[in-house]
């Protein structure tokens, strides 16, 4: 293994990127490279993990388990349907039966505060896979996907277009102004982001030379090397869909949009799944400005790296 990844990643979670310093991040981004061009196996032989999942899931389980179990480990689905998690057993008694069995916890669901117990009762790195308030893993693979298209992307501008609350957006928020990218958020007022994440954001940025922009304005897209969205109406968020559509259609990422950049390079991302139609137009996400296709690769890749240095298996 090429990549110098230090010890002091062995054992630990992974709940939100403000847990990590930027050259951590970087540190395991440059890992995901390595390991995305590389075909071994059996480094994770002999160890299991647990994927607990609240959310139902494309891209998420199917990383964890490709990444864990092609390199010899033993990944166990386990939905709501299939545990007692929070119900007739206690989360901390979850996480103390599952740290007993497993190397490993992912977690995708609800509450941020249901992925922090499991940490911090299990014995074990718990992973989060998507919660209300955040999505690490997507992050990384978003930041990857940009620099295998412009490399060093320090001083480089990344918009995310739509609801500005939403966990990919926070979590987008805190690895850019962490690694020095410019993150601007546009969306109508009534969708800015929470001004606690903003402030912790604003506070990071002032070392890394980030710059953070909130608006309601399109224009200010322009320069932008990555448009990025989301659906409207998140998981848990369906009876919401019509006073969203409302809200967000002026914001629709189409190649009208796509053009305030004045930049002909700028691609388009997206965490998927999407409602072509609502949040993009189909020939933007089918078009060659579109990236959504490498950057839903590159979860794999990004969580292999995750699991290698933190189960110490490089």
């Amino acid at each position: 293994m090429d990549v110098s990844v230090s010890p002091l990643f062995k054992g630990r979670s992974l709940l939100t990127w403000l847990d990590y310093t930027a050259e951590e991040i970087r540190a395991l981004l440059e890992l995901s490279k390595q390991v995305k061009g590389e075909h071994k196996g059996g480094r994770f032989t002999g160890k299991t993990l647990a994927l607990l999942f609240e959310k139902r899931s494309t891209r998420t389980r199917c990383a964890f388990e490709t990444a864990f179990g092609e390199e010899g480990g033993h990944p166990v689905f386990l939905s709501t349907g299939d545990i007692q998690l929070g119900a007739k057993e206690s989360i901390e008694d979850t996480a103390r039966v599952l740290g007993r069995m497993f190397n490993g916890i992912q977690f995708r669901g609800f509450k941020q505060s249901t992925v922090e117990t499991l940490a911090r009762y299990s014995g074990v790195p718990v992973y989060n896979g998507l919660t209300d308030d955040f999505h690490p893993t997507q992050a990384l693979a978003d930041i990857m996907t940009l620099e295998e298209n412009f490399g060093p992307l320090r001083g480089e501008t990344l918009c995310f277009v739509g609801d500005g609350r939403n966990n990919v957006a926070r979590s987008l928020m805190v690895i850019c102004s962490k690694l020095g990218i410019n993150f601007t958020v546009v969306s109508p007022p009534a969708l800015f982001p929470r001004r606690d994440i903003l402030e912790t954001c604003e506070a990071l940025s002032a070392g890394s030379g980030a710059r953070i922009r909130i608006s309601a304005d399109t224009a200010e897209l322009r320069g932008a090397c990555g448009i990025y969205t989301d659906v409207w109406a998140s998981m848990g968020e369906e009876d919401k869909k019509a006073e969203r559509r409302a809200l967000l259609s002026p914001y629709q990422v189409n190649s009208e949009l796509m053009a305030k950049t004045g930049r002909s390079d700028t691609i388009f991302l997206h965490c998927l799944p999407a409602i072509k139609g609502e949040e993009v137009s189909p020939e933007l996400i089918e078009g060659p400005a579109s990236r959504v296709w490498d950057e839903a690769e590159n979860r794999k890749h990004t969580i292999k790296a995750i699991l290698l240095a933190t189960l110490d298996c490089l």
